[in-house]
């Protein structure tokens, strides 16, 4: 049972790699970013949108550890 779960977990890490690989090798073409005025270098399709997951990823848990923060600190207060 250990070794199915490992072996899923590698076929589950594979097709992700290779589905990012291909998401990354269509998305080749440049664009620029304009933002109030701003305009960014250009760079792929696909740089941008893995740098805006990524940081999505690192900005989601922040959220929710400092709202699951909040409202812990508000019930010990009630209690």
């Amino acid at each position: 049972m250990r070794n199915l779960k490992r072996v899923l977990l590698g076929v589950f890490v594979l097709l992700l790699v290779l589905a990012i690989l291909a998401f990354i090798l269509e998305n080749q073409q440049s664009v620029s970013l304009l933002f109030l005025g701003w305009a960014g270098p250009e760079l792929p399709v696909s740089l941008l949108v893995v740098a805006a997951l990524l940081v999505g990823m690192l900005i989601g848990p922040m959220l929710a550890w400092l709202l699951g923060r909040s409202s812990r600190a508000a019930r010990k207060r009630l209690v």
